[in-house]
């Protein structure tokens, strides 16, 4: 249950043909624009995210085994292509040395895909957790049972994770968090529209269903009692927009005073099973859910707790069982949660899984075969540049004070960035895989990161270590860290082509990385100062200007409609929101830095502002199912590609001047309504 605070892009591609050295222009053989998506029955003063990708949107079929696609999910693909070559290596290799990384990778994914095993076992690989819940006798027992289900990768209402201590981040701590649903989000259990309604009935179906293929008791009125069950829980969850907020949901408690919070729960039994009876204190997310929890923990039937444990462990490890229970569990997860026509190919999971579990052992092999050293120097350069151009643009603010203005130019000077892969690998020596014990493999790897993560409790924090793996098509920023960090997946042909005209590049891989500097600067990642302290580094006066800035752009994002009559939460999507604007604005502002004071030449037509924009368009190319859009409104703080676009180009002089954009045009805003915050 690691669920780290730091922000991600989620679809990151693009190209960059800068100087190793200096980050300056050099001159392009081509534009870098992908004509052949373009729709120019689309004015771009209306919808330039049509005009960019009109034609793909209405040519693009979604494959049967996807909830959405787009070209971040093209380099995925691509990406998983080359990982099953990987791994099929190591999977074929009969000789490879017990405890080898060739016979880790190779066993983990021979176990996933010998469906025939699976089939002649059944659940029976749960039975030893199946028969702990049954031997369960008391609320202490079930205490004890909560922290176990956390080493299993089993759901229980409550978890932790480690991480630095957002107060002191030289320091390791847990941080409490509440959980324990099967439904994506709270919301989901209170909407009372037709479409939440119909959610309800399919799951309470599907929980019948599961349990009548494993064989369980009293499938109906066990169904039942956990949906009443997880429905109390929800009722205790915050919002996502409350829980983005990191002023409240760091609340550190001494381990004495955590009984204050839930006094009928076994806290000491609680903490021993979880390897921090050692602790002094932890933070809890969300305080205010514990005393209803303790209510729930109380009131609830033992019995109806076990039903609810067996409920979970089987839903969470359904994907490693036989055939039918493997799909019902899409039949609900992927068709009616996400649209999804059909699972996906069993290599293609079963390397999801390898990637999920033993991710660093692939990376190095995939490093060393992918990956282009000359790629990590140009994108220090492009970064470097940006850097230059954040600077300029703090120190140029007319809305930010001096004082301010000098902790935001420390904070900038001390992000960290770290590109392609880590400086060191993950020592994977004491993990066990076995070929033909999938369920058993999966067991292990829990418990091997679970260890993992305790083990860092008292110790330094490693600056060295990576939350993606190299293999990953993605980028993030990390507030306790002040880092930004980008997978070297994203650094590959084609969406890094040295080849392409700067200006595309720029509006692209140059816009990503002003999208993580800018979640430095979002409204949450701007509590914290350049040593990663949560702590409040600006005056009065420049935090209430920063908030009517952000509020402005909140409401601009949630008049937004993505589905007939279901609107963005421009609150919950707002760090996003900021980090896409404040990216674009100073990638365009490093763009012409990297000019030196020449003129862009017009490349196919278009001057180097035009293109500028187009590269940051045609990036978002993106179709969606709309169970998968009504679902990402609820739990995704990133908006749809749609608005990544034209919410963010409306609010740019500099783009109103490239397409001429003038009052009457669709996508015209006044002066005064467009948002500019860096």
């Amino acid at each position: 249950m690691k669920k780290l605070w730091f922000s991600v892009f989620a679809v990151v591609l693009a190209s960059c043909s800068q100087s190793p050295k200096d980050g300056g222009a050099i001159e392009a053989t081509k534009s870098g624009i992908e004509f052949a998506n373009f729709d120019k029955s689309v004015r771009p003063q209306d919808d330039f995210y049509r005009y960019v990708n009109g034609t793909w949107l209405k040519t693009t079929k979604i494959p049967d085994d996807k909830s959405n696609y787009g070209t971040f999910t093209a380099l995925d693909d691509n990406a998983r292509k080359d990982m099953r070559d990987i791994i099929e290596q190591s999977a074929s290799d009969t000789s490879a040395a017990k405890g080898s990384d060739k016979q880790k990778v190779g066993g983990l994914y021979n176990s996933f895909m010998n469906v025939e095993l699976l089939e002649t076992l059944g659940i029976t690989p749960l039975n030893p957790e199946l028969a702990a819940i049954d031997g369960l006798a008391t609320r202490e027992d079930l205490a004890k049972y909560f922290a176990r289900a956390q080493r299993m990768g089993s759901d229980v209402p409550f978890g932790f994770y480690i991480n630095n201590d957002a107060k002191a981040p030289t320091q390791y701590i847990a941080y409490f968090v509440h959980s324990g649903l099967g439904l994506p989000d709270r919301d989901f259990y209170f909407h009372d529209d037709e479409k939440s309604q119909k959610i309800r009935d399919a799951y309470v179906a599907h929980i019948e269903k599961m349990f009548v293929l494993a064989g369980f008791d009293a499938p109906k009125a066990s169904a039942k009692r956990i949906m009443e069950i997880e429905t109390s829980i929800a009722d205790g969850h915050w919002t996502n927009v409350k829980r983005r907020n990191r002023d409240l949901t760091y609340n550190k408690y001494t381990i004495e005073k955590l009984p204050e919070l839930a006094k009928d729960f076994s806290w000491q039994s609680y903490l021993a099973e979880a390897g921090l009876s050692d602790q002094d204190a932890v933070v809890i997310r969300t305080p205010d859910y514990y005393p209803k929890f303790n209510a729930l923990f109380t009131s609830v039937e033992l019995e109806d707790w076990k039903t609810y444990l067996r409920w979970h462990l089987l839903t969470n490890y359904a994907g490693f069982l036989n055939k039918e229970i493997d799909d019902e569990n899409f039949a609900f997860y992927g068709k009616i949660l996400q649209g999804t026509e059909v699972q996906q190919e069993r290599w293609k999971r079963a390397v999801d899984t390898v990637n999920g579990l033993l991710g660093e052992m692939v990376g190095k092999v995939y490093v060393e075969k992918y990956f282009q050293p000359e790629a990590k120097a140009r994108m220090v350069a492009l970064v470097e540049n940006l850097r230059q151009a954040y600077r300029e643009s703090i120190q140029n603010l007319e809305w930010m004070g001096e004082d301010t203005k000098i902790k935001a130019l420390e904070k900038l000077n001390k992000f960290n960035p770290k590109i392609g892969y880590p400086d060191k690998w993950r020592d994977y020596s004491n993990l066990q895989i076995s070929d033909k014990e999938l369920v058993g493999n999966y067991f292990r790897a829990s418990q091997f990161n679970y260890d993992y993560d305790i083990a860092k409790l008292g110790k330094p924090v490693d600056r060295d270590e990576w939350f993606m793996t190299p293999q990953t098509v993605n980028a993030y920023y990390n507030p306790v860290m002040n880092e930004i960090v980008f997978p070297a997946a994203i650094l590959q042909p084609p969406f890094f082509n040295m080849e392409a005209d700067d200006a595309v590049n720029y509006g692209a891989i140059g816009a990503v990385i002003g999208h993580e500097m800018g979640h430095g600067f979002d409204d949450q990642g701007a509590k914290s100062d350049g040593d990663g302290v949560l702590q409040n580094w600006w005056t009065e006066t420049d935090l209430m200007e920063f908030k009517q800035r952000t509020g402005k752009l909140a409401t601009q994002y949630g008049a937004f409609e993505v589905l007939p009559g279901e609107f963005l939460n421009g609150e919950f999507t707002l760090g996003e929101n900021i980090g896409d604007l404040g990216g674009l604005t100073i990638a365009h502002k490093a763009y012409n830095l990297s000019l030196n004071g020449k003129e862009a030449p017009e490349i196919d037509g278009f001057t180097g502002e035009q293109r500028f924009f187009i590269g940051w368009a045609q990036v978002w190319a993106r179709k969606y199912r709309d169970e998968n859009l009504h679902q990402r409104i609820t739990t995704d703080p990133h908006s749809p590609s749609e608005f990544r676009t034209n919410g963010v180009v409306r609010n740019m002089p500099e783009f109103m001047s490239a397409f001429d954009v003038k009052k009457g045009d669709a996508l015209y805003l006044p002066p005064e309504e467009r948002v500019k915050i860096w």
